[in-house]
Formats: structure tokens, C-alpha cells, sequence
């Protein structure tokens, strides 16, 4: 009788009509990852805390407000991006991919200057960050057209370069060498996951690594840097040999590439802007200018270190609260955990982004097809990369670039962009599962 009256569950019908409302209100959630937005509310309330910290005194004390703000926001639109099948990208991959290069063409010619880069377009008084959400519309693209051809051969790496390059280069143009690095790890993160080979994979980086290895050479007290230099050269000539199709070919065309590699670095290096160079030579030795271009770092440290084993307290901190520590609340906001919070903070906040990454992994490997599977690759290697890089660089471990730290630093556009990020890879969990990929 139940089914013919168009009810397959008689004992639906039988419940209250609240718990009936209730029921359906749930359903389409079952499949919703709950232990993935937990961690991402986490981390958003620790950073929101810590930016109420160091800015409670200052004329920026509504920042962490705007934070609080921006999260609702962008909690709203994980929901509703989540509950969207994120198969349909797939028909406008392009149109997102367009909109994109356009976004970063406006900013370089409309765009608000700070910092010496030109990064931020005012639409309603609020200020826009395109390079951030560019970094969404990449990964998307990416995935689409590696999900219709999965890196079977060598030279297929070179589509995705090609599709990659000139989103990459307007974001170098503006500069932003932080956001283009971050383009390269999404690259190459994708592209291991769509089949392309380890080998393959160094290969292509060999180059930049080469240029690397021969720049230190010329440091004092480096000299035998060259010798690394050159046995780095034969070892990716008889990588390439051994690895590619096209052998002897393959071994001289990467073997020329990294010998020129030193010339190429050198080049590259003039191309940078002056504070860029300089933030790298800091990296190398920040006592060169303990009360210039050095004080962000070695402050960053004490602070760090300062703050023990359960911290100084939330407002106790002493390099956060006189203010020794810029961009506090931005770029260094893990200097400030971890003077205020101790080791027991910044060992929490690794912790979290821990299972954010082993989360991302399991739904991308329980993912139904390579475009779902890619699209939660892509962002864990965004915010993956975003974080090591960030937390290096507040211990000395990495240049200062001036990337945030997903979900903690001050910054709206980034915020949201991480949340839009986390709503599609939510939309890939609720239809999931399927056995393997790339078979």
C-alpha cells in the first residue's frame, strides 16, 4: 500500500512531521565530512583568538572582528558550494579559467599598490585579492584537463605547464613570488597524482634546483658548492637517459638545460625586485641586519622561543603585545601562538593541519573520478604548501615570502578562497566512493 501511495518507507509516514522535516533537512548530509570542518573551524578560532591578541590595543583592534565576519561568511559558502555537484565544473572549466587570467590583467593595470606589489582591487570599498582565488580557478582547470588525459607520456606534462604559465606569470608580474611558488607546488603535486612519474617530476624542477646549487657557490666559504653543482648535472643527465622514452635525446636536452642553469639563475635573480633579493639573503644570514631586513626574523624566533611550554598567556606576550614582531596578525601570526600559547599551541595547530591533510587524502582517494580526486589534491597542495612555508619562515627555516597561514592569518580574500576550497572538496566527499584511480 505504501508503495502504491508513492512512499517506499511505510515507517516514515508514521513519524511526527517534525522529525519527518528533520529527517530530510539531514539526509543529504550523512555524507558531509564533519571531521574535515571541525578541524577547519579550529584552526579559524584559533586564529581568530591569537589576531584579537596582538591587535586588542591598536586602531586595527576590529580586525579580528572582520575575521570573525568573513568566517561566518565563508562557512555560509562552503555550505552551499558543498550541496553543489562539482561535476558541473567540468562543463565551465574554461569559463573559469578565463575569468581568472582576466581578474589578474585587471589588477595589474587597477590595482592597489602595497608592500611595492600591486596585488588588491577596491570594488565597494573592499578590497579584493585576485591572486587568491586564483589559485582556486587554477586548481579547477587543472583537474579538468587532467581528468580528461591522465599523464600516461613525458611530453603530456607540457599541456598542463602551458595551461599553467600565464596565470603564473601575470602573478609574478605583480610581484608575488609567494603565490607563483605556490601555483608551482599545486603543479606538481597534481600532476604526481595524475600519473606523471617521480623521476619525471624532478626532471622538471632540475633546472631551478641547478640554478640554485650554482648561485651558492659564489657565497664565501662556498666554493665546493660547484662540485655539488656539477654532479647534480651528471646525475639528471643520467636520470633523463634513463627514465625517458627518448633517451640520448632526453640525457642532452636536460644535461644542456642544467648547465646553463647557472646562467638562467642568474638571470632570474635580476629579475626579482630588490626586496625580494634581499629577503632571500637574509634567509641565508639574518644577522647581516639585525635591525633591518633581519628583525623580522630574529624577533620572530625569540618570541617562539619565549613562549615556552604553555606560553605567556593570551595578551601576556612581550614581543607580541610591544609590538616587536610585524605583521603579527598577517604573515608572523605563528610567531604570536607561539609566544602566548607555548609549544603546547603551535604543537596543536600542527597537529590540526595534520588531519586537514590526512582528511584531504582520504576523500581524495575514496573520490568517484580523477576530476574529484584532483580538485582535493590541488587543494591540499595549496594549503599545505602555504603552511610549511609560512611556519619555515617564522623559524628560519624558509624565506620570508609573505604567505598566510591557511585559516589563521588576517586576510579576507584568502580566508574565503580556503573556505571555497574546503566546500568543494566537502562536494567531493558527499558523492564518493569508488575503488581505485588512474586504472
Amino acid at each position: 500500500m505504501a508503495l502504491l501511495l508513492g512512499n517506499p518507507d511505510p515507517k516514515a509516514a508514521s513519524l511526527p512531521v517534525w522529525q519527518r522535516f528533520l529527517r530530510q533537512v539531514v539526509t543529504p548530509w550523512r555524507e558531509f565530512d564533519s571531521i574535515l570542518l571541525a578541524t577547519v573551524l579550529a584552526l579559524t578560532g584559533i586564529g581568530i583568538i591569537a589576531i584579537r591578541s596582538v591587535v586588542w590595543e591598536r586602531p586595527i583592534s576590529h580586525y579580528w572582528l572582520q575575521q570573525l565576519v568573513m568566517a561566518g561568511i565563508g562557512l555560509g559558502f562552503l555550505g552551499m558550494v558543498a550541496r553543489i555537484p562539482y561535476e558541473r565544473l567540468l562543463r565551465w572549466h574554461w569559463l573559469t579559467y578565463f575569468l581568472t587570467l582576466a581578474s589578474l590583467i585587471a589588477v595589474l593595470f587597477f590595482g592597489t599598490a602595497a608592500g611595492g606589489a600591486e596585488r588588491w582591487i577596491s570594488i565597494a570599498g573592499f578590497q579584493l585579492q585576485p591572486s587568491e582565488f586564483a589559485k582556486l580557478g587554477v586548481i579547477i582547470t587543472l583537474a579538468a584537463i587532467l581528468h580528461h588525459w591522465p599523464i600516461r607520456y613525458f611530453s603530456q606534462i607540457w599541456v598542463a605547464v602551458a595551461v599553467i604559465a600565464p596565470p603564473w606569470i601575470l602573478i609574478f608580474l605583480q610581484p608575488n613570488l609567494g603565490t607563483a611558488l605556490v601555483f608551482v607546488a599545486i603543479l606538481l603535486v597534481m600532476l604526481y597524482w595524475a600519473g606523471a612519474k617521480g623521476s619525471w617530476i624532478l626532471l622538471l624542477v632540475s633546472p631551478a634546483v641547478g640554478a640554485i646549487l650554482y648561485g651558492l657557490h659564489t657565497r664565501p666559504g662556498l666554493s665546493w658548492m660547484l662540485w655539488v653543482w656539477l654532479i647534480w648535472c651528471l646525475g639528471m643527465v643520467s636520470l633523463a637517459a634513463w627514465r625517458l622514452p627518448w633517451r640520448w635525446s632526453g640525457a642532452l636536452s636536460f644535461g644542456v638545460l642544467n648547465l646553463l642553469s647557472g646562467h638562467l639563475g642568474q638571470l632570474a635573480w635580476h629579475i626579482l625586485k630588490p626586496y625580494q633579493r634581499r629577503r632571500l639573503e637574509i634567509f641565508i644570514d639574518p644577522m647581516q641586519e639585525p635591525w633591518g631586513s633581519g628583525y623580522h626574523l630574529i624577533q620572530s624566533r625569540i618570541a617562539i622561543g619565549a613562549g615556552g611550554l604553555w606560553g605567556r598567556g593570551i595578551q601576556q606576550g612581550t614581543q607580541t603585545q610591544l609590538d616587536f614582531i610585524p605583521e603579527q596578525h598577517t604573515d608572523f601570526i605563528f610567531s604570536a601562538i607561539g609566544e602566548e600559547m607555548g609549544f603546547v599551541g603551535t604543537l596543536t595547530v600542527l597537529l590540526l593541519f595534520w588531519i586537514l591533510c590526512a582528511r584531504l587524502i582520504w576523500i581524495a582517494q575514496g573520490a568517484k573520478d580523477n576530476f574529484g580526486s584532483l580538485i582535493t589534491i590541488g587543494v591540499l597542495a595549496m594549503i599545505l604548501f602555504q603552511a610549511v612555508v609560512n611556519i619555515g619562515m617564522t623559524i628560519g627555516l624558509a624565506p620570508i615570502t609573505g604567505l598566510p597561514l591557511p585559516f589563521l592569518s588576517y586576510g579576507r580574500s584568502a580566508l574565503l578562497t580556503n573556505f571555497l576550497a574546503i566546500g568543494l572538496v566537502e562536494s567531493v566527499a558527499m558523492h564518493r566512493q569508488r575503488p581505485s584511480l588512474f586504472k
